[in-house]
């Protein structure tokens, strides 16, 4: 398992969230401005790319992440919980202490697995529930928080 991390999108990144969000989920506004302000990240298992996010500044030392995709045939084997952690790896090294999502609800556990918790704000984006979901990356004292065993 080896990331690349990138300023500019990937041939790699577009492919993979092609085939989940536009082929596999039906989304039509898969690629907008905020790919050109994010830093991407690609998991590769060998030399095959398999999974893919983003994430952005947003506010202070708020980050976002988003765009999270993991090819059909490697789900279920750790290859999203691994990119979500690269994710919060390179906000913080960026200066980022608090990370924030757009969720899928359908996939919301995932996230809470990972500490992410539920901001209360829901909505919809292309006709799919979604839910805003936050995890601070340090404590009140700047320490990065202790890992809750689930």
């Amino acid at each position: 398992m080896r990331y690349e991390v990138s300023e500019a999108i990937p041939e790699d990144a577009k492919a993979i969230r092609k085939a989940v969000f536009v082929e596999e989920q039906g989304f039509h506004n898969e690629f907008d401005q905020t790919d050109d302000a994010s830093l991407h990240i690609v998991a590769y298992d060998g030399d095959e790319p398999v999974g893919v996010c983003r994430v952005f500044p947003d506010q202070g030392k708020t980050w976002t992440l988003g765009r999270l995709a993991v090819l059909k045939p490697y789900r279920g084997r750790h290859w999203g919980a691994n990119l979500v952690g690269k994710a919060e790896e390179t906000a913080q090294s960026h200066g980022a202490d608090r990370l924030t999502l757009h969720a899928q609800e359908r996939v919301a556990e995932f996230y809470k697995s990972l500490g992410y918790r539920d901001m209360g704000i829901h909505d919809q984006d292309e006709g799919c529930p979604h839910m805003w979901m936050d995890k601070p990356l340090t404590d009140s004292a700047g320490n990065e928080p202790e890992v809750q065993a689930s």
